[in-house]
């Protein structure tokens, strides 16, 4: 279970990573365009955008994991007894039905995009509509493996870095 979600993790990094370095590499350009040019190529922002899109869909699981998705940790964990595990499994537990729920309207969304294509770039949009796809199979698959670690006894839901945890 643990070397799952630690090549779950790396993957969901890597695919962090390289959606930032797309981002940071789309702003320079559009930066450099507009300082010294007059004007950047206009398919500077839809590029922008992609990245961020798919930024957040690598990003949520991770967040998930970390800690650093919204969390109601004042009540959860103030809870006598088993009562914040519970609060915390019926979390993961949602989290993985609501994500459930939306993968197949987010099928037919991709789907939808394949016969579209972005103004500027003429991507096929599938591959910007894919990004919604993408963080919710993220975020289930991350959903899941709390729940499985959960019920197995490998983790006890709380997230990995709590605000104020010394390492």
């Amino acid at each position: 279970m643990a070397h799952l979600i630690d090549w779950m993790r790396s993957l969901l990094r890597l695919g962090t990573g390289v959606s930032f370095l797309v981002l940071i590499a789309a702003v320079t350009v559009q930066v450099i365009g507009r300082s010294f040019i007059g004007s950047s190529p206009v398919w500077t922002e839809e590029l922008t955008r992609f990245a961020l899109l798919y930024l957040a869909g690598f990003g949520t699981a991770l967040a998930l994991w970390s800690g650093d998705l919204v969390n109601v940790d004042l009540v959860s964990e103030g809870l006598p007894g088993r009562w914040s595990w519970l609060m915390r499994f019926a979390s993961a537990v949602l989290v993985l039905i609501f994500c459930a729920l939306l993968i197949m309207p987010a099928w037919r969304y991709t789907a939808i995009g394949a016969m579209q294509t972005s103004p500027a770039m003429g991507l096929r949009m599938n591959w910007a509509h894919g990004s919604v796809l993408l963080l919710l199979a993220m975020l289930g698959i991350a959903a899941l493996l709390r729940v499985i670690g959960m019920m197995t006894g490998t983790t006890d839901g709380r997230p990995e870095n709590l605000l104020g945890d010394v390492e």
